[in-house]
């Protein structure tokens, strides 16, 4: 009843929002009801029906009844693509690949697009990680731009006398309950240092080809807040999600919810003036108009305002890390991993080396068998990932062994023909509102790239005036002070983020990957990887077969429905061998929205985009 009466509402009234400096102004837009919409949530209708209503060309990745399409994700060149989880982003990243730029440039595009068209999920108010091969050298390089704890944060900022997690209390005084509303995800104890303008600066500067300037790189991204973009499902639906939380925080209210309290519905439009202007600042200026001068002050009142610690001195002091990649090998296919401050390379790799013990390409896709191995290898990871993963400047990492073959096959041994539980291996001797894409240029360089601002609106603090929304990235250190991964001035939190590539056994370039999904994303990834190494799947087919998961108890969650999905025999089965099995909806947002390029014999580049988000490939 809310949701038809904010339509009836909006319809009829074409009501404004009024953030501070003007704030996006939402444009309802067509808002017809399809018939029987209870009953389907995914269309298989043609791109021309899905884009009937859209104007100028824009490609949605929804019918005229607002239903998913699983069609048009993919693309196909010779001389460039892009994937990212909008068409909006990977438009503009490709329009700079034609322009003479580079994979780096395109990149830069994207990111800063992604921001304006999903500030749900990105944005300069956050963070990421890149990897990035450049075809001239054959040389790998990763920026870590994750955030960082203020200086004056401590494990107890967030715990009662108990020792237990707080929540936020609202205006009016009253405690809310939620998960989402804890003071590590809601207000300004959330709040890690921004890394985001700093991490595609250094990326630009070291990476990109200097053919073209920051204005001619944010010019789509610009264009997109000051003039409009269409509300996805995926945005309206993350809106509703976190409806509780985001009402109570007055300038985030009205930057993305109207008059009356409710979010933007799919195919309204939006516009924000202010993170434009924000936009354009950091374009003339560079970082130094987001670390210091009226944006940093901006930053510091919001965080303030809602408690926080952060301070002037922990945005100047900001640095950007080059990580040395983690290298191993899948079938002699050679995989590049980030390492720490994310343990998503890490677990991947050991994922991987875990499933190398086994012929899996003999076992059916999603049989009883297949999953079993696959959890099995998933909730291993877990364990090693909870004792010993954590910024490895504060804390000695093992990395060495449990990226190793022989440590694997330690593991693997103790798999048996059930569900197991697992402790952490003897080494001796996020979020669900990431986003991921993808860039390969003319020349073969190959950029993958996964930013977020943790949950969806981040720590639901939009910065006054400026148009753009704070991570809560303090959620992913551990509450527990004595965990290797707890709260510490300076550190970085763990993350899962993983953006990897991969070269053929010939060190020729295969596939670029990432996704978004929390702590979903490593055994995602791993997943999409073994089914195309093993299988011969390419990279479109990989990323929508049905994906499954488990971390470190009985239960085993799944897509009921899609391509190879899981016979009612393999249920079965799994449920004689332990598992408590918990289904999810077809091409569910659960398993996050994997972007990649598939690089062919024949130099044909197939960029993938996962229906399970807004995703959209081009190329030419």
């Amino acid at each position: 009843m809310k949701r038809l009466f904010s339509l009836i509402l909006t319809a009829c009234l074409l009501l404004a929002l009024t953030g501070c400096g003007g704030g996006p102004y939402i444009d309802p837009g067509p808002q017809t009801e399809p018939p029987n919409s209870a009953d389907t949530q995914i269309s298989e209708d043609t791109q021309t029906e899905a884009s009937a209503d859209a104007a100028d060309g824009v490609w949605l990745p929804y019918d005229r009844y607002g239903q998913t399409i699983l069609t048009d994700r993919d693309a196909a060149g010779m001389q460039g693509a892009v994937s990212s989880t909008s068409w909006y982003a990977t438009k503009a990243g490709l329009d700079i690949l034609k322009a003479g730029g580079n994979a780096a440039d395109a990149g830069y595009a994207v990111a800063y697009t992604l921001g304006v068209v999903e500030p749900f999920t990105s944005g300069i108010g956050g963070g990421g990680f890149i990897t990035y091969f450049d075809a001239s050298t054959g040389e790998i390089t990763m920026l870590d731009f994750r955030e960082i704890a203020p200086a004056e944060a401590t494990p107890y900022d967030w715990l009662d006398e108990d020792g237990q997690m707080k929540h936020y209390i609202d205006k009016k005084g009253n405690e809310m309950t939620s998960v989402y509303s804890q003071l590590n995800r809601l207000g300004g104890l959330a709040v890690g240092v921004p890394g985001f303008v700093a991490g595609w600066e250094e990326a630009l500067e070291s990476l990109g080809s200097g053919a073209l300037s920051r204005a001619e790189l944010m010019e789509a991204a610009i264009g997109y807040a000051e003039d409009g973009y269409f509300v996805t499902p995926t945005m309206q639906s993350s809106s509703q999600d976190e409806l509780s939380e985001i009402s109570v925080m007055d300038e985030l209210s009205a930057y993305y919810l109207d008059d009356f309290g409710f979010p933007p519905e799919t195919n309204s439009t939006i516009q924000n003036p202010d993170l434009a202007k924000t936009y354009r600042l950091i374009a003339e200026n560079g970082p130094e108009a987001f670390y210091s001068g009226k944006v940093a002050d901006a930053i510091i009142a919001a965080v303030t305002k809602y408690d926080g610690k952060m301070s002037l001195d922990d945005l100047a002091s900001y640095r950007v890390e080059k990580r040395e990649p983690l290298e191993s090998t899948y079938r002699d296919y050679r995989i590049y991993a980030l390492p720490p401050s994310s343990s998503g390379g890490t677990h991947l790799i050991e994922i991987l080396n875990i499933l190398e013990n086994y012929d899996m390409s003999s076992i059916g896709v999603n049989s009883a068998q297949y999953v079993h191995l696959l959890a099995e290898a998933t909730k291993i990871s877990f364990a090693d990932r909870a004792a010993y993963m954590a910024d490895t400047a504060f804390a000695d990492v093992p990395l060495d062994v449990l990226t190793s073959k022989e440590y694997a096959s330690r593991r693997a041994s103790e798999i048996s023909e059930g569900n197991g539980a697992y402790a952490a291996g003897d080494v001796d001797g996020e979020h669900s509102s990431t986003t991921s894409f993808s860039v390969v240029d003319k020349d073969g360089n190959m950029l993958t790239c996964t930013q977020t601002i943790g949950d969806f609106y981040g720590s639901k603090i939009a910065v006054d005036g400026c148009g753009f929304i704070l991570n809560d990235e303090m959620y992913d250190f551990d509450t527990d002070p004595q965990s290797v991964n707890c709260v510490a001035g300076g550190k970085r939190p763990l993350s899962s983020i993983a953006p990897t590539l991969v070269l053929t056994p010939q060190g020729e370039p295969f596939v670029t990957i990432g996704t978004p999904g929390g702590s979903r994303i490593f055994a995602v990834i791993a997943q999409v990887i073994q089914r195309m190494i093993d299988y011969g799947l390419d990279i479109q087919e990989a990323v929508e077969t049905v994906r499954v998961f488990a971390s470190d108890d009985s239960s085993l969650t799944y897509e009921e429905d899609g391509i190879s999905a899981l016979s009612q025999e393999t249920l079965d089965e799994l449920k004689a061998m332990g598992y408590t099995l918990v289904p999810r909806k077809k091409l569910d947002l659960y398993f996050g929205g994997v972007q990649g390029i598939e690089k062919k014999p024949d130099g044909t580049l197939h960029a993938g985009a996962d229906p399970r988000r807004t995703g959209k490939a081009l190329a030419y």
